[in-house]
């Protein structure tokens, strides 16, 4: 593992500090300092795996266990990930970004990829991860589909209200789930949103600026035309087959060129 000095030093200072809890029967370590090229920037993503009989108990316990473990800064539940049982964190200083995810022992197995073992008290999640293997969340090219040219029809709603940031807002949903995952299986990399997009599929990434804009009108009508052209390249290409929503597409992409065309209400 290649390690930043900054995490490695956290790391050699917590978890001694997590092994004195008898609850604790091992910690895993996720993200890009497991399987990635992390940096000086990389967050730190801890997997605590809690005996069963005793999670409920540390998970009431959580903020407070991580406060004698590090110094806690600041941190926060992951509800808004769907994710309860994660927290996190900023600890410091110097201030790193740390995720602290809990889960029981019975649970450690269930991931989308392996974890590096940093520690397991008695060989329990090493046979728990041979034992089953990982289960990755696919890009689901039909799912983007089936919804892409309602997404559409919508930012040509809000283009002809003149409602401008909610295409700014838009325009970055669809770079994120849709144009971003789509550049990188072009690139022949794992499809994850805007991560690393520069590096893993640069030539892509800069077709991707078209999509940006200004708060300006016939900006944003630019940048979206520039959505649906990339959409449509993208997945022509024959590793992303999918059951096209012709008709969905026509009307839509009409409805869309036609609010672009209208003159803009005065000011």
């Amino acid at each position: 593992m290649q390690t930043p000095s900054p995490h490695r030093r956290f790391l050699d200072e917590v978890l001694p500090k997590i092994r004195q809890d008898e609850r604790v029967a091992g910690v895993g370590l996720a993200g890009s300092l497991a399987g990635g090229n992390p940096d000086v920037y990389s967050d730190v993503d801890l997997v605590v795996a809690v005996d069963d009989e005793a999670f409920d108990a540390v998970l009431a316990e959580r903020f407070a266990l991580i406060g004698a473990w590090t110094e806690l800064v600041a941190g926060f539940t992951g509800e808004h990930v769907g994710e309860p049982r994660l927290v996190i964190t900023l600890v410091g200083p110097p201030l790193l970004h740390v995720d602290f995810k809990f889960v029981r022992v019975s649970d450690f197995a269930e991931r989308g990829a392996d974890p590096e073992l940093l520690w397991d008290r008695d060989g329990r999640l090493a046979e728990a991860l041979a034992a089953c293997p990982p289960a990755p969340r696919d890009f689901d090219p039909q799912w983007v589909e089936d919804r892409y040219w309602i997404w559409v029809h919508y930012a040509a709603t809000k283009l002809g209200r003149g409602e401008l940031f909610e295409v700014i807002g838009f325009l970055g949903y669809v770079r994120e789930v849709v144009l971003g995952p789509l550049a990188a299986l072009r690139a022949g990399a794992v499809p994850r949103g805007l991560r690393h997009l520069e590096a893993v599929a640069p030539q892509e990434a800069v077709d991707l600026r078209a999509t940006l804009c200004g708060h300006d009108r016939a900006d944003a009508a630019r940048a979206i035309l520039a959505c649906v052209d990339l959409y449509r390249r993208w997945t022509a290409d024959a590793a992303v087959p999918i059951a096209r929503r012709h008709r969905a597409e026509e009307l839509a992409v009409r409805y869309l060129q036609d609010v672009v065309d209208q003159a803009p209400d005065p000011a």
